[in-house]
């Protein structure tokens, strides 16, 4: 789901409120969770997960195309980790056999 199909789904689902005024809300969430992680804070939002920086150390890494050895520099990165009520209702979805993307038989 992309951020536009996200508003169009919000926008559907809450007629009342002008289209204008619910992607101004969704980019303002999003831009407000982006500039936290980027000062380093964690975000929890019951029920759905939380959002936290994971360091990862510099190392060496190669290139795959010459096999050369290339400094990968420390840094940051975003990490989710998905809450219960998420987890299981993911699970019970995936479990019940609704899944459109698993492969099929007999291709």
């Amino acid at each position: 789901m992309t951020k536009s199909e996200l508003i169009e789904i919000i926008a559907a689902e809450l007629p009342q409120l002008a289209y204008r005024d619910i992607e101004l809300g969704v980019k303002s969430l999003l831009g407000t969770m982006s500039e936290a992680l980027a000062q380093g804070e964690r975000i929890e939002v019951r029920g759905f997960g939380s959002l936290s920086l994971h360091h990862r150390p510099a190392r060496i890494g190669r290139n795959p195309k010459t096999g050369e050895a290339v400094r990968v520099p420390e840094k940051h990165v975003p990490h989710f980790k998905p809450g219960r009520e998420l987890r299981e209702r993911v699970d019970a979805s995936r479990s019940s056999g609704s899944d459109s993307t698993k492969p099929t038989s007999g291709s």
